[in-house]
């Protein structure tokens, strides 16, 4: 088994090392933003798209260009890779997955990527990284790197830099642990099994919320592009990582609980998209009870089911296991004793009562157990013959296949 793995360390560069990131970011952003003008103007003339190999073939032309000589400053295998992330976006526009590439903006998301490993030096013992153009970085080593270096990408939060190394290494193939189970996703209660474990939500950002509402208030009083305005902004990007970086602790620390127990996990196929629209309706047809469904979508966002349902995918393929994504539809109506669907059986947001035999339980229980059935009958559908768990790679909700 290939095992994928990423390592992220919070790195401590001088200020000379600092200044030459931030440059290495920029150049690549104005690579990819010019590569995107380039390709909207040659639309626009009726000329096709160029691929990857063509657009190297132009940023070569733009490093030699007495104009943009700047960018021969910038090593060019991350130049490099701004073409790729590029090509990546159009492939996801055309495949329907994402929208139409846009620009890159200054400050949002800056990073640049090195790809050949071969460039890259990684020094455990004394906390050291060493990238092209920039020497011996250090970082702050929280924990061992296990595996082949293949690539490492720069980037900045909050005022902070960060390196992603990504290793690969061989693994056995291992054994789940543990059985099935259902998971019932819910805003009072984050997560509910079949086997009526629960686990609360955290609501990070309801915890803070009325900071971040004080400082944007702040914000908004100070003159902007002043630096009484950048540090207030500077302070709301604190509250929003801090926000970030509590719910994804809390979501890995479940996932992992969750995929190191159980063989197969059952989840309810969520349209998030859908069920966090606002309500507020047009003009012409306004829509109804829009402020408590604006709590329930912040609610619904807060929890972050969908990164949740992405750590179990990768988690449980690394452990062996499954992840089985069902449809939604009627498994908090239906009674898992006698299987009467209604929906007078959900009394209340926690309580099931059957009017048809009058079994009685948790609603969320119930929920997690008709999902644990749906997904026991849609895997037994979908597997046939000898089969072997998914890669780490396999979509959500399929199945992965030998013979």
């Amino acid at each position: 088994m290939l095992r994928l793995q990423a390592f992220k360390f919070e790195v401590m560069p001088t200020g000379e090392q600092q200044r030459q990131m931030r440059r290495f970011a920029g150049s690549c952003r104005f690579v990819f933003n010019k590569a995107l003008a380039w390709q909207k103007e040659r639309y626009e003339q009726g000329e096709s798209r160029l691929g990857y190999a063509g657009l190297c073939k132009r940023l070569t032309e733009w490093r030699h260009d007495p104009e943009t000589a700047w960018l021969a400053d910038a090593p060019v295998h991350p130049l490099q890779q701004a073409l790729k992330d590029l090509e990546r976006a159009y492939a996801n526009f055309f495949a329907q997955r994402a929208d139409f590439p846009r620009f890159k903006k200054k400050g949002r998301r800056d990073s640049f990527r090195y790809p050949d490993p071969k460039q890259i030096k990684l020094n455990q013992e004394n906390s050291r990284l060493f990238l092209p153009k920039l020497g011996w970085l250090r970082y702050r080593n929280s924990r061992n790197v296990s595996g082949m270096v293949k690539n490492v990408t720069v980037s900045q939060c909050c005022g902070k830099w960060f390196v992603s190394i990504q290793t690969e290494r061989k693994m056995a193939q291992p054994i789940p642990k543990g059985g099935a189970v259902g998971i019932d996703m819910g805003v009072s209660r984050f997560a509910t099994l079949s086997d009526g474990t629960f686990y609360a939500p955290l609501n990070s950002f309801k915890r803070h919320e009325d900071r971040l509402r004080k400082a944007q208030r702040a914000m908004s009083r100070k003159t902007r592009l002043s630096n009484n305005w950048k540090k207030a902004k500077a302070r709301i990007q604190r509250i929003h990582s801090r926000i970030g970086n509590a719910r994804r602790d809390y979501l890995h620390k479940i996932s992992t609980t969750i995929s190191q127990n159980h063989a197969m996990v059952c989840i309810e196929d969520l349209p998030v998209r859908n069920l966090s629209r606002s309500a507020a309706g047009t003009t012409e047809v306004p829509g109804r009870n829009v402020r408590a469904k604006s709590g329930l979508n912040k609610a619904i966002l807060d929890q972050g089911w969908f990164e949740f349902r992405r750590q179990l995918d990768y988690k449980l393929a690394w452990n062996g296991g499954w992840l089985v994504a069902v449809p939604p539809r009627n498994t908090s109506r239906t009674c898992p004793c006698c299987g009467h669907v209604s929906a007078d059986n959900r009394q209340s947001q926690a309580r099931f009562e059957c009017v048809e035999c009058g079994f009685e339980e948790n609603a969320d229980v119930v929920g997690a157990i008709n999902v644990s059935r749906a997904g026991h009958a849609r895997f037994a559908c979908e597997v046939s013959g000898v089969v072997r768990p998914p890669a780490a790679g396999t979509r959500r909700g399929e199945s992965a296949r030998v013979g």
